[in-house]
């Protein structure tokens, strides 16, 4: 339940903070006074969208704020993991939405950030709206599959069956693709192959790659490297450093016999002569790498021009020539057994079909006996409402397997005794059929477990005993939940736990709603 409520700048009010309790509170005020801006603050913190307008005039935000009381509700707990929004502290669920005139708004929840989608999932647990447009709803046919199925308790076989309806369509979807995928003839399919197999000659690795372009810019310049080896060669050898080294150590070593802090000078000399040595080795054995012969260096070059050529098609980068590769077998594989495949998926659609028959099965004996028992409850409350001998059924017939099952549901009704049963739409008043949704309304409470419901003028073209009935039922539903009905009807007022009077207040410049709790005392004198 909403234990407390703050609105600021919303509409015409300019701010107000109110303790709610439990049961059944009353929402009066004049026509025009103002009454739709508490709906309004409602509709915000279930997740409604709202426009800039709804900011008070001459200010820049409006905030709403509620303080829920969920316990330690698992649907709640289980929601907001879900959602990944911060858990509840002490039972306490926290809602604040801000709408800004020239910015985005803000939504947190416990006081985290929150989408407007989060708070759509969480406003679906906490609150229903039951406003003049409800009755309409009604003669929809999903509307009546609903509320059936609300009463029937059927949510685990329904959604299990709508998974596998969504398997099954998923499927179904995956057998007309591939059935009008495109066929390739035999030359497309022996160029298709002639692709796969030269991107297949290379190994189509980053180090491989890599290594491939390596080996070839060394072959390329094979002349150019291999006279500059042949330099470094002499550099290194005879006619070079291995000629001078030694007459050069035979000095160094000559000066540290005279002075011993020439030693270390000497012994770096010698160590660098041996280095000479080891350099020179290493350069000679690349020399030698040198002598591949002309067979090797052909299949580098042809190697190479094929990775240039699968590079400038299907590149820049390895990744994407290999996923080219992979693009052409799988195409091709899809020529060979798209048949055996249409099959297999046919054959699952079938297994599923099977599966969805069984489970719709058990939806309509279960909706059966459900609409029985519900056409007879909601019979006695209209018999409360005003329609003495007024007389309602359910019909439940089968029908092609759909996303809700195999079930056509259709709502029957007539007012008066000796008249026939007649589909809602076609007989309904608004009036008649306002009682007749409060009537369902009240019977679906023991087992709908939204604990708040809010209701617009839902005692709209009653009055006299049927409207002191109107507000015993929801009275009634007080005791399970908490009701909020803005009605303009005294004999509903009277029996509401609380009572919310709204005022408008205008001067020259300007115009302001207030909502404030009649306490005892002041209800006492009504």
């Amino acid at each position: 339940m909403i234990s407390r409520l703050s609105i600021r700048d919303l509409a015409l009010m300019d701010r107000t903070s109110l303790d709610l309790g439990k049961g059944f509170t009353v929402v009066t005020g004049e026509t025009g006074a103002g009454k739709s801006v508490l709906l309004g603050a409602f509709s915000l913190l279930a997740g409604n969208r709202a426009g800039k307008t709804i900011v008070r005039k001459d200010a820049e935000e409006c905030v709403v704020e509620a303080e829920l009381e969920v316990g330690n509700d698992k649907r709640f707990i289980k929601a907001l993991e879900e959602l990944d929004l911060p858990a509840c502290d002490e039972g306490l669920l926290l809602i604040k939405r801000t709408v800004h005139v020239s910015k985005a708004g803000r939504i947190t929840v416990n006081g985290g950030a929150a989408t407007l989608a989060q708070l759509q999932k969480l406003g679906e647990l906490w609150i229903d709206f039951h406003g003049p447009g409800e009755p309409q709803k009604l003669m929809r046919a999903e509307t009546q599959l609903e509320m059936l199925d609300l009463y029937a308790a059927v949510e685990v076989s329904l959604n299990r069956y709508r998974e596998i309806w969504k398997h099954r369509q998923e499927i179904i979807k995956s057998i007309q693709e591939m059935s009008s995928a495109e066929k390739l003839s035999e030359d497309e399919i022996s160029f298709l192959k002639s692709q796969i197999e030269n991107l297949e000659s290379l190994d189509l690795t980053d180090e491989a790659i890599q290594k491939l372009e390596r080996e070839h810019a060394r072959s390329s310049r094979a002349q150019e490297l291999s006279q500059l080896l042949s330099q470094m060669d002499a550099a290194l050898g005879s006619e070079g450093i291995a000629q001078d080294l030694p007459k050069i150590l035979k000095v160094a070593q000559s000066i540290a016999r005279i002075d011993a802090d020439a030693d270390p000078l000497a012994k770096r000399l010698e160590g660098l002569a041996a280095e000479a040595d080891d350099i020179r080795a290493d350069f000679a054995r690349l020399a030698r790498g040198l002598s591949a012969d002309e067979s090797e260096i052909e299949n580098l070059d042809s190697k190479m021009n094929l990775w240039l050529e699968f590079r400038r098609k299907y590149g820049p980068t390895v990744e994407s020539v290999r996923l080219k590769r992979d693009s052409l077998k799988n195409r091709l594989l899809s020529q060979g057994d798209i048949e055996a495949r249409v099959e297999k998926l046919k054959g699952d659609a079938v297994r599923d079909e099977n599966e969805l028959k069984k489970l719709a099965d058990v939806l309509h004996s279960t909706r059966v006996k459900a609409a029985e028992k519900l056409a007879t409850t909601a019979k006695k409350m209209l018999g409360a409402l005003g329609f003495k001998k007024a007389d309602l059924k359910i019909n439940v017939a089968s029908a092609e397997l759909g996303p809700m099952g195999a079930d056509r549901i259709q709502f029957q009704f007539c007012a008066n005794a000796g008249q026939d049963l007649l589909p809602l739409d076609q007989i309904a008043s608004s009036g008649e059929a306002a009682r007749v949704m409060l009537a369902l309304k009240t019977v679906l409470a023991a087992v709908d477990n939204t604990p708040v419901l809010v209701f617009d003028e839902v005692d709209a073209n009653v009055g006299g005993e049927i409207g002191a009935q109107v507000g015993r039922e929801l009275a009634a539903l007080g005791k399970k939940h908490q009701v909020f009905c803005v009605t303009h009807l005294p004999q509903v007022a009277a029996l509401g736990h609380a009572h919310l009077v709204v005022t408008k207040t205008q001067d020259d410049r300007s115009t302001s709603v207030v909502i404030e709790p009649v306490h005892t005392k002041r209800k006492d004198r009504w």
